[in-house]
C-alpha cells in the first residue's frame, strides 16, 4: 500500500467530505449532527489552512483520509497548543493510514513550533455501542497521547448520551520562553 500525505487545499472539500459523511450520519465520533454543505465544508478547510496544517492521505491518486489542527483556545497563551482530528474512510481503517497522517502532522507542527496536541474525543458510556467504541481513544494512547479529563454525559445524539474525553501529547520543550508560532 502506497500512502502519500500532501497539503490539502479547498478544492479537496468533495472528496474529504465523501470521507466525512458517514462519520456524521453513522457514528458518534463526530457530534455534529448534519453533513455539512460542500461550501461550508471547503470554508472551513481555507479558515484552517490560514494558520494550521491540512494534510490529505492518498493512496492511487485518491483520497482515503485527512487530518488537521485547530485552535485550542481564544487566548494568546494557547498559541503553542491546537485541537486535532484525524479521519479515514471507514473501509480502509486498521491499515496505518491514520499513523501516517498523525505522524505527518505532528511533523508539521513542530516544524511550525506548535508545542501540545490535544485531541477531544467521544467515548460511550457502555459496551456495545452501536455507534462508537473506544478505538479513538486507544489510538491515540498508542501515539503517546495521556488521558487528562473527561466530561460526562455532554454530547447527546441518537438518543442517547456520550462522555468526551480531552487526551494531550507534548511534542516539543516547555522549557524557557517557546519560539513564535509559524503560521499558513
Amino acid at each position: 500500500m502506497s500512502i502519500q500525505i500532501r497539503a490539502a487545499v479547498p478544492t479537496d472539500a468533495p472528496a474529504l467530505l465523501t470521507i466525512y459523511a458517514p462519520y456524521v450520519e453513522q457514528t458518534a465520533i463526530t457530534f455534529e449532527y448534519d453533513v455539512p454543505a460542500e461550501t461550508e465544508f471547503t470554508r472551513r478547510i481555507a479558515d484552517t489552512l490560514q494558520n494550521y496544517p491540512y494534510l490529505v492521505a492518498e493512496q492511487d491518486g485518491v483520497s482515503v483520509g485527512y487530518a488537521y489542527a485547530g485552535k485550542f483556545h481564544e487566548r494568546a497563551a494557547y498559541d503553542w497548543s491546537v485541537e486535532t482530528s484525524i479521519y479515514v474512510e471507514q473501509h480502509r481503517k486498521r491499515q496505518g493510514i491514520g499513523r501516517l497522517l498523525h505522524d505527518a502532522l505532528e511533523r508539521e507542527l513542530q516544524r511550525r513550533h506548535f508545542l501540545n496536541m490535544n485531541a477531544c474525543v467521544a467515548c460511550p458510556i457502555g459496551e456495545n455501542d452501536p455507534y462508537l467504541t473506544r478505538d479513538s481513544i486507544c489510538f491515540h494512547e498508542k501515539l503517546g497521547y495521556r488521558m487528562v479529563g473527561e466530561f460526562h454525559q455532554c454530547g447527546y445524539k441518537f438518543g442517547r448520551w456520550y462522555h468526551m474525553v480531552w487526551l494531550e501529547k507534548h511534542i516539543g520543550s516547555h522549557e524557557g520562553t517557546p519560539l513564535p508560532v509559524l503560521r499558513g
